[in-house]
């Protein structure tokens, strides 16, 4: 665990995962503040993240960087254990990092990162949340609605094993209300600038001109602001936050279908 920046303790605790760029580096961006110190949880890009951390402390936030593969247990454990070494609580648990389409990936990694690891960083933070702090879930409408809508067969996979990871999530609201703890699922659009926007645009420019027919995507910094209000703001009313694609919540409207 990175040492912070400073010494007096922080009003509140967040780790945010997959924070080294894009979506995850915007919502610890947007969480921290002199109140809210942000651990940035990386898997192997230690400059980017430490990048983010110094973005922070420039604007008057706190930060700190930590590399851990959510896939290896020890690590995830120990990354834990640090943060109940320097901290001694975790008040915002924001699940953003996935994977599955990396260039040599085996087909079991998508479950291993997407559910597996997911369910199991959960099971190691809970007991460090206090009443009151809350977990965020982060998806997309392709793996929401995974079961009731075509999916690219290239994003299968991905789309199947985070909704396998939002199922896994969800099964375990008694032990959050237990605890008092509150969890939500952030579900968004294709979201402009993001990673998986720019590999279909290589790979599958039509889908991604296909999403657009409907309207402008959300971009990073508003669906990190859907992320950050879920996490902070007032408990949302329903369990699952939906940013862009109306199409797709139209269409649920009329599930099933007659």
């Amino acid at each position: 665990m990175t040492p912070s920046s400073d010494q007096a303790v922080p009003a509140r605790v967040a780790l945010v995962t997959g924070a080294a760029r894009g979506i995850g580096a915007e919502v610890a961006g947007q969480l921290a503040d002199a109140d809210t110190h942000v651990v940035v949880n990386y898997r192997e890009k230690a400059k980017r993240a430490n990048a983010v951390v110094d973005r922070i402390r420039a604007a008057g936030g706190r930060a700190s960087a930590v590399g851990a593969d959510l896939t290896d247990e020890a690590a995830c454990t120990a990354m834990v254990q640090g943060i109940a070494e320097e901290f001694g609580r975790l008040d915002l648990l924001v699940l953003n990092a996935s994977g599955g389409l990396e260039l040599g990936a085996d087909a079991g990694y998508p479950m291993r990162i997407n559910r597996d690891a997911q369910v199991r960083l959960t099971v190691l933070a809970l007991p460090l949340m206090p009443p009151g702090a809350r977990i965020v879930y982060v998806t997309s409408h392709q793996a929401h609605f995974c079961a009731r809508v075509p999916v690219l067969e290239e994003y299968l996979p991905v789309a199947t094993s985070k909704r396998a990871g939002e199922d896994a999530l969800r099964a375990m609201q008694p032990r959050f209300d237990k605890r008092g703890v509150g969890f939500t699922v952030v579900c968004g659009d294709m979201i402009e600038g993001t990673i998986l926007v720019r590999l279909l645009e290589r790979r599958k420019p039509d889908a991604v001109a296909d999403r657009r027919v409907h309207g402008e995507l959300p971009t990073v910094e508003e669906f990190a602001r859907a992320v950050v209000t879920a996490a902070t703001g007032p408990a949302p009313a329903e369990d699952t936050v939906y940013v862009g694609g109306q199409d797709y919540l139209a269409g649920m409207a009329a599930w099933p279908p007659p």
